[in-house]
């Protein structure tokens, strides 16, 4: 008596899984991310507003989407744009080791820098 195999899932049925795996894990850390942060790209400076958030993402700074801890401390929030080049350049140093990976600055620019003053009317 052979067994028999569960049939196999279709690339449909294994593709919608996993969008549904990514969309319950990310709902929990991207909203509170959302609220932690300032809603700007921590690259590019670029300043993000509800019409166009789904463009802004969660960056785990250890690549470990596993690591989520309460203070936020392993997030970054970057653009689409910025997020694809950090995931750029993790993989190669991961194929080249250091030498292939190159160092991006983070944005300078502070759009609190002077929140206070401007608050009691003083800017």
């Amino acid at each position: 008596m052979s067994e028999q195999k569960p049939p196999s899932k279709t690339f449909k049925q294994v593709r919608a899984d996993q969008l549904e795996y990514n969309a319950k894990r990310e709902s929990g850390y991207r909203e509170r991310a959302l609220k932690i942060y300032p809603w700007i790209c921590g690259r590019c400076a670029r300043e993000f507003d509800r019409r166009n958030l789904s463009e802004l993402t969660v960056h785990h700074v250890d690549h470990n989407h596993d690591n989520n801890p309460g203070d936020g401390s392993n997030w970054e929030l970057l653009c689409i744009y910025c997020h694809d080049e950090e995931h750029s350049k993790f993989e190669s140093y991961v194929r080249y080791g250091s030498a292939g990976a190159t160092a991006v600055k983070p944005a300078t620019h502070n759009p609190f820098a002077n929140l206070k003053a401007k608050m009691e009317g003083k800017d």
